[in-house]
């Protein structure tokens, strides 16, 4: 793998990562272009972590190459930290400074000719003026995102990696901290976030998931649906509970998951599911209505089969 082309902004193959003899990556190939907001998802464990601090420099893999904004992730990590912002699942400024103060800091620390006029832009653009003297410490969880985000962009990177962000924040800080990253990927901003919530991953422009350290699919949410191979119904009325017991233990159905006052009853043999539907549905108080799957179905489905594969 030569560079990577000037309109793409990450490009890894093959990396792999192990700890304690435990292979935490493994053979993991992406691609992510500039400007977009690539959504990185997985169930806790699964490697995303290690993988964001492979590509911004922080670790070395132990095998596989990648490129992070034109640089070499083996042998030009020192340019790619310092053209890359990176917010970290916990609040790592001084809660015993202000934003002002934390701001101007962090400023200080990048280099920047004007740090006071810097930070005091950074506090204008994420809204923070009127808690501009505020101790850090005593912010809320959306507050203190929003403080770690200014942080991040204060030297302007071409890059930011956000690792779960928005992690125990609450719905309304986390909608507005999304508006934000949308605004700054729309200003040519690149951004590769890990996240866990469906809503969220809906709001990016691609995604990738991963499991076990290896990546299951990547690609437009319209992509990654449409490939699945998933049928997918809708099944409402009562008695849900022991109907989805039922179907638990039913051939041809690969999922079974209740969402609100429904089921979403999926497979990926859908004549299979099709006959399924006929039979459960006949004389039964139950409605089935053949549907679109759900972002959530293709994911509770890999993890299905993923399960399967362990035993």
């Amino acid at each position: 793998m030569s560079a990577s082309a000037p309109n793409i902004a990450i490009e890894a193959e093959g990396l792999t990562k192990s700890f304690g003899g435990r292979k935490v990556v493994d053979d993991l190939s992406m691609r992510v272009e500039r400007g977009r907001i690539h959504g990185f998802l997985g169930p806790n464990g699964s490697g995303k972590t290690t993988t964001i601090r492979m590509l911004c420099g922080l670790l070395t893999p132990d095998s596989g190459r990648g490129f992070c904004l034109g640089y070499d992730i083996r042998t030009q990590q020192s340019e790619i930290k310092r053209k890359v912002g990176y917010m970290t699942q916990r609040f790592s400024l001084y809660g015993d400074l202000s934003i002002r103060e934390n701001l101007e800091f962090v400023a200080r620390i990048y280099g920047l000719e004007h740090p006071v006029r810097a930070a005091r832009e950074a506090i204008a653009r994420l809204g923070l003026e009127r808690r501009a003297e505020q101790l850090a410490g005593e912010l809320s969880g959306g507050w203190k995102q929003r403080l770690a985000l200014s942080a991040c962009i204060l030297p302007n990177p071409a890059l930011l990696l956000l690792d779960e962000p928005t992690a125990g924040v609450d719905p309304k800080a986390r909608r507005d901290f999304w508006d934000e990253i949308h605004s700054l990927a729309a200003s040519g901003l690149t951004v590769l976030v890990s996240t866990h919530y469906m809503d969220e991953a809906e709001r990016c422009h691609e995604i990738a998931y991963i499991a076990d350290g290896r990546l299951l699919t990547q690609g437009t949410i319209a992509d990654i649906i449409a490939h699945s191979g998933l049928s997918t119904y809708v099944v409402t009325g009562p008695e849900l509970d022991a109907l989805a017991t039922r179907l638990k233990a039913t051939q041809g159905v690969d999922m079974v998951a209740p969402f609100g006052m429904a089921l979403h009853v999926a497979s990926r043999d859908a004549a299979r599911l099709a006959e399924v539907a006929r039979h459960f549905s006949e004389g039964a108080p139950q409605r089935w209505v053949h549907d679109t799957p759900t972002l959530e179905d293709v994911f509770i489905d890999l993890m299905t089969h993923l399960e399967k594969n362990r035993r």
